[in-house]
């Protein structure tokens, strides 16, 4: 009994650190980088051919990739993360049938940052720029952890640009995670981070002290966070797709509230932690095989009439 309560206080710990781990950017030092389409690159990754660019949005040079061809969808990663480690393993499989757009918020990856705290609703509205500036009317919207937060934002603030939503892991309401995560956020140290999202974001920005500043406004958007109306959310009319794992941070009642707040939502609860189930980098282990990942559910949702 008592290997198995530590086992799972062990597990809340890994979830609590990874929702609360936060990284920094690289382009910082990229601000005088053009952000016009003829800029991009066309270059291989993992065989897959991808372009990338940066967009001058509201004050910073936001990066971004595009794959494959079709119906965008919009892809949003979580807290502390880039790209690459929230969707590096999903982006193939997408891109078969859809035209991706991977972006990374401020401060975050390769986006410059901006003399203000990050909060969510500016992240919905960089989001919506962006778009405006790559001629995209409408997408799909896929976003994980606070990614998905996020996401409810642009759903929220900017209907029009929105066709559906996926909300992986998403938090509307301080309830939604148990309560130790608050005080775990107010004691929250660079130290605790997961290695992995350390060496994702310093891959692509080598700069500790940018690192340390991602870290501290990130940890500081999560102290002061204040719950989404009830009146907000269900205005949101569009398709919504509700995933977590059932060893999630955050909490199967809070994301049936949301089910219930959303009208035309679905909800699926999937086995595993946070983010196993589109091979986030920090639940990877040897025995993680792709077909484990939900991708043809998603895809099932988005191609529903």
């Amino acid at each position: 009994m008592v290997n198995r309560m530590n086992k799972r206080r062990g597990s809340l710990k890994q979830c609590l650190m990874l929702v609360a781990g936060f990284v920094f950017c690289l382009a910082a030092c990229r601000q005088n980088q053009s952000s016009k389409p003829s800029d991009m690159n066309n270059i291989p990754h993992d065989n897959l051919a991808f372009s990338s660019g940066h967009a001058a949005v509201n004050g910073i040079n936001l990066y971004y990739e595009i794959y494959g061809q079709g119906q965008p969808l919009v892809l949003i990663h979580g807290g502390g993360s880039t790209i690459q480690s929230n969707f590096e393993r999903v982006i193939p499989r997408f891109a078969k049938n859809r035209k991706i757009i991977a972006v990374e918020l401020q401060a975050h990856g390769r986006t410059s940052d901006r003399a203000t705290g990050v909060t969510f609703e500016q992240d919905a509205d960089d989001v919506a720029a962006l778009l405006k500036h790559l001629n995209i009317a409408k997408a799909d919207f896929l976003g994980f952890s606070n990614g998905g937060t996020t996401t409810m934002q642009i759903a929220i603030r900017h209907p029009q640009l929105v066709r559906k939503i996926i909300l992986a892991s998403a938090l509307a309401k301080r309830s939604g995670v148990p309560p130790q995560f608050w005080d775990f956020m107010k004691q929250a140290s660079l130290d605790n981070m997961p290695p992995q999202l350390k060496e994702a974001y310093l891959k692509v920005n080598p700069n500790q002290q940018g690192l340390q500043a991602m870290h501290d406004k990130d940890a500081q958007r999560m102290v002061v966070f204040k719950d989404i109306e009830d009146e907000k959310i269900t205005a949101i009319k569009v398709p919504t797709l509700i995933i977590i794992g059932d060893k999630d941070v955050i909490t199967p009642e809070h994301a049936l509230q949301l089910h219930r707040l959303i009208a035309h939502s679905e909800l699926a609860i999937i086995p595993g932690g946070h983010g196993g189930y589109i091979g986030e980098v920090t639940t990877l282990t040897p025995e993680t095989k792709d077909s484990e990942f939900v991708v043809p559910m998603i895809e099932k949702f988005l191609n529903k009439k």
